[in-house]
């Protein structure tokens, strides 16, 4: 195979606040040659993911931080087109956090094939993958929804949040989806069968628009953002609510976010739950999440949006929109057909 350069994302500094970019710089390097047990695996689409915020800290989380100069990872999907590896061949697609460039080599030890003929490759990124496995183990293991309970979903136009909210309508919930526009809560209403919508960028009371969405409490409240629309949900909570910590992204570019109130007087008067949770918390049970959603796919019950940006020369901006409501559904970047 004839030398292929190698163009990269790679962190150029830390972000104060939010992204810039001059966070980012493009650098080119060559492809080295493949050892005995490795791959070359070429990126078609690449996951843009709001807890890589956190990754461009130099501060302890559960995922190690990128150093300054390194190349950005994130969750792909890549075709395989050179191969020293006996269980990964020529043509093989394959997902793995691999680098933010067009190509990157493997030893396979966390790489896993995928099936382009079951459901578009993409979707692996998305509703099959680490955004539907945080709605499937959020809701199920934390949530554990009962028929006409009343849930509430913050980022509900996002991938986790979709997925979140369709899975809760399924087990026969109430469900309130909280986004930042008419058109995505209409899309959440009319398409996905929400049973009430708040646009939280219009409403001047946060508070009073949930009290009038949820005039019966709040049971599940599944958290993606955090803030002040988490404050107002918590005051509505019910005997025994369960509140799901899955996100927090108004938080994460906010130089000195607040601190955890001490107060958490309404979890003993509610004898309510509140948990976070990370999606490797229940890594062993991938497989039966992943069949229950591809299942559900298959029987028109649970769907999906994309906003694709073409050219890894845009991946920067694709992760900066994240945080200006600019994405719908899941965000991806794509690098090659």
């Amino acid at each position: 195979m004839s030398e292929l350069i190698n163009r990269q994302i790679r962190l150029n500094k830390r972000p104060k606040g939010e992204p810039s970019p001059d966070d980012f710089k493009m650098a080119e390097t060559s492809v080295p040659p493949l050892n005995n047990g490795q791959m070359l695996i070429q990126t078609l689409y690449l996951s843009v993911d709001p807890g890589m915020r956190g990754m461009m800290e130099d501060k302890e989380s559960y995922t190690p931080p990128f150093s300054l100069n390194d190349v950005l990872t994130g969750r792909s999907i890549g075709r395989v087109i050179d191969s020293k590896n006996e269980n990964f061949a020529i043509g093989d697609m394959v997902y793995e956090r691999l680098g933010w460039q067009d190509y990157s080599i493997s030893d396979g030890e966390n790489a896993q094939k995928v099936d382009q003929n079951l459901t578009p490759i993409s979707s692996y990124l998305g509703v099959l993958g680490v955004p539907g496995l945080c709605a499937y183990f959020g809701l199920f293991e934390i949530g554990q929804p009962k028929k006409g309970e009343t849930v509430v979903v913050s980022g509900a136009s996002g991938a986790v949040g979709m997925a979140a909210g369709q899975l809760a309508k399924h087990q026969g919930c109430r469900v309130i989806g909280i986004a930042g526009s008419n058109e995505k809560n209409h899309y959440l209403k009319e398409e996905l069968g929400f049973d009430a919508t708040i646009n939280y960028k219009t409403t001047t009371d946060m508070g009073m628009a949930l009290q009038e969405a949820c005039p019966e409490g709040i049971d599940i409240y599944f958290d993606n953002v955090g803030g002040e629309i988490t404050h107002a949900a918590l005051t509505l909570i019910n005997y025994h609510a369960r509140i799901i910590i899955c996100g927090q992204t108004s938080q994460y570019n906010l130089e000195h976010p607040p601190m955890i109130p001490g107060n958490f007087d309404f979890l003993i008067k509610k004898s309510a739950l509140m948990k976070g949770f990370v999606v490797y918390d229940y890594a062993d049970r991938n497989d039966e999440a992943v069949s229950y959603l591809a299942r559900l796919m298959n029987e028109g019950e649970l769907t999906y949006e994309e906003h694709i940006v073409e050219g890894l020369e845009n991946a920067p901006q694709a992760f900066m929109d994240l945080f200006k409501s600019k994405s719908f559904g899941k965000q991806l970047v794509k690098l090659s057909d």
